[in-house]
């Protein structure tokens, strides 16, 4: 079989990089999306967008994990500086109260140009109220603004001779007639396309400030975090992981405790509370393990690129990559 009519099901992060990397790999085939949300309606417009993937092991090996981030960033860095795409290089601290490093990040060691130990005076310059900093690091990175970056990236798609549709897929059946090879880039939408009992939602909420003094990132523990914006000068405060949890309503117990733990870490922000601000609330497709497989569908090949949780926008380019080149292994192999 010819595996030359192939359709990618999911206009996220995730489905958009991989409907690029399939365009950049098999430029003379017609690629497809097939979504029922795109841009601003999907799960990656609401996200921070900050390229720091967290330590544990995504993919079928810390090998394998590394290589997704490094080929990510390395993505996402040709872009740095060259077209309007919501692509930015930034720099700032994880702390830690805890003597327990848990601000090391053993991937980003091996991936950006600049990482280092937070020295004692950066540690006491933060520490505020009580609060004292015991570790931390210092990196410079990149965010991607998906607000900008989706829009952007599905122009550069069409452009290229791709096709979008706008239809909501209830089972692989829908498509597999006319399309023999399906890229599953469905987020939290697998659960049901799949069956697949491993998928859970990561409930997340945020909230996005003006607040253009604040120009570089921060985390703290109990999933704190600042990311400034270098775009529109908000700052996108965080945030809670609620595994298992669908209920997609702000909860004011979440905000209030938001605003308390990113104003102890910046006392500046409080300024930010007396304008206007917005909340946000969305569901991570988490799964265990990110699958990133070839599975037989019928008369079709489904291979599957979903279940990264909350480092969607910090993987995608090198999952997708990898997904296609599980393609590319199936046409040498024919």
């Amino acid at each position: 079989m010819v595996y030359n009519k192939i359709v990618v099901v999911g206009a996220g992060i995730v489905g958009i990089n991989t409907a690029l990397e399939l365009q950049r790999v098999y430029p003379n085939i017609k690629i497809t999306i097939i979504a029922d949300k795109f841009n601003s309606e999907t799960l990656s417009d609401g996200a921070a967008g900050i390229f720091r993937p967290g330590t544990y092991c995504f993919g079928p090996s810390f090998e394998i994990s590394q290589e997704w981030i490094n080929d990510s960033y390395n993505f996402y860095k040709s872009f740095l500086n060259n077209e309007p795409c919501g692509i930015n290089e930034i720099s700032g601290y994880m702390f830690s109260e805890t003597l327990n490093d848990t601000t090391k990040n053993h991937y980003l060691e091996k991936c950006l140009p600049e990482y280092r130990k937070a020295t004692e005076d950066e540690l006491k310059l933060y520490s505020h109220n009580n609060r004292i900093k015991k570790c931390g690091s210092f990196f410079t990175t990149i965010t991607i603004e998906s607000k900008l970056f989706l829009p952007w990236a599905l122009k550069k798609f069409i452009n290229n001779g791709g096709e979008i549709i706008k239809k909501k897929i209830q089972s692989f059946d829908d498509i597999c007639e006319k399309f023999n090879v399906i890229f599953n880039c469905s987020g939290l939408e697998a659960a049901n396309l799949c069956n697949d009992n491993d998928m859970i939602p990561i409930r997340g909420q945020v909230i996005r400030v003006k607040a253009p003094w604040i120009d570089k990132f921060y985390y703290n523990d109990m999933d704190t975090y600042i990311i400034p914006s270098k775009e529109d000068g908000t700052v996108v405060l965080g945030g809670c992981r609620d595994f298992g949890n669908y209920d997609t309503t702000i909860q004011n117990r979440v905000t209030e405790q938001i605003i308390e733990n990113c104003t102890n870490l910046i006392p500046s922000l409080k300024e930010a509370f007396n304008s206007e601000y917005k909340i946000w609330v969305g569901l991570r497709p988490y799964r265990y393990r990110i699958r990133v497989e070839a599975e037989h569908f019928k008369n079709a090949m489904i291979i599957h690129n979903y279940g990264h949780g909350g480092y969607g926008v910090t993987l995608a380019p090198g999952t997708a990559k990898y997904a296609v080149k599980l393609l590319c292994y199936l046409h040498s192999n024919l």
